[in-house]
């Protein structure tokens, strides 16, 4: 099959396309014909050494794909060879075929096309796990998404407010602001030219919001303290302003505060099927409903993965970039 690797670790240029036997499927996983694959952070991490793959798992790089099933173990299960789904992987989606556990599956929703529906899982699991599972975000109760134009930020603004919330989001012009509010956020803040915390103080009459989702880190982790309501929560899922940050610890006591942060990728296949289980009762509805649309900003072919890559470094994209692995 057709893959791309990653030669050595540096700049996009070290993706390079390579022939790599078929995968084989273990126990509990099915094959994947790929027809798309989603572009993420991690991929970019990965490619400079930064961001490993778990023990055990291809080096080929992609978290997410959607395709159509080929074989594996379906006993039990809603699928069949030939359906069409979307899949959150541990590794290996920039392929023509990839392995996957089942339980990370999910059927393509109706109405969208395969490059939407690949670049839905990494960031849908993500948002879901973290504003939900774990900031336990409420009908009704407020959320700031920090990089509210990325495709974690299109998936939260949109999911929390179709599910009740008030949204604020920061971003890094104000382009990407009114991005984020015509897709539902009350507010899009200019980070470069506007306090968050400022905004998001008038924006909630003083009393700050419920939960925050910060992908930044470093010196914004006070900076989210200050602006959450009485038993705020934040949690961290990425680290793009570095890995040491100070806070308040009065603060956090007296308020009743929580931080905390996860990793998606090294959760056992057993937390991300469960994901997968709400993500089809509470979310997918919503999809196929149309109250929900994925943004997809570019797309390119297998082979140029590394323009790809240059694109999400650029910054200057609104939602996910999507590989076309066939027609």
């Amino acid at each position: 099959m057709k893959a791309i690797e990653i030669k050595a670790s540096g700049p996009p240029d070290v993706l390079r396309p390579c022939v790599r036997p078929v995968p084989t499927c273990a126990r509990g996983e099915v094959l994947i014909r790929v027809h798309a694959a989603g572009i993420n952070r991690p991929d970019l991490s990965q490619r400079m050494g930064k961001h490993m793959p778990p023990p055990g798992v291809t080096d080929i790089p992609g978290l997410e794909v959607a395709g159509t099933i080929v074989a594996g173990d379906l006993a039990g299960s809603r699928f069949a060879p030939g359906d069409a789904v979307c899949a959150l992987l541990p590794g290996g989606g920039y392929a023509e075929y990839c392995t996957v556990p089942l339980g990370q599956c999910l059927p393509v929703p109706e109405g969208l096309s395969m490059a939407e529906a690949a670049s839905l899982p990494e960031t849908f699991f993500t948002v879901w796990s973290n504003v939900y599972d774990r900031a336990h975000l409420k009908r009704g109760e407020t959320l700031l998404v920090h990089g509210g134009a990325s495709g974690i930020g299109v998936a939260a603004i949109q999911i929390a407010t179709a599910l009740g919330s008030r949204v604020w989001a920061t971003a890094s012009s104000d382009e990407k602001c009114r991005a984020c509010e015509a897709l539902g956020a009350v507010r899009g803040i200019n980070y470069r030219t506007e306090d968050f915390g400022q905004v998001v103080r008038e924006g909630t009459g003083g009393s700050g919001v419920d939960v925050i989702l910060d992908m930044v880190g470093g010196d914004y982790l006070q900076r989210d303290v200050d602006c959450l309501a009485d038993d705020g929560r934040v949690v961290l899922i990425s680290m793009l302003g570095g890995p040491a940050g100070s806070i308040d610890l009065a603060q956090l006591m007296r308020r009743r505060l929580t931080v905390s942060g996860s990793m998606l990728r090294a959760r056992a296949a057993p937390v991300k099927a469960a994901i997968a289980v709400s993500l089809r009762r509470h979310v997918w509805p919503l999809l196929e409903a149309g109250a929900i649309k994925q943004v997809v900003h570019a797309c390119f072919p297998l082979e140029e993965a590394a323009a790809a890559h240059r694109l999400m470094e650029s910054g200057t994209h609104v939602g996910k970039i999507v590989l076309l692995v066939r027609d």
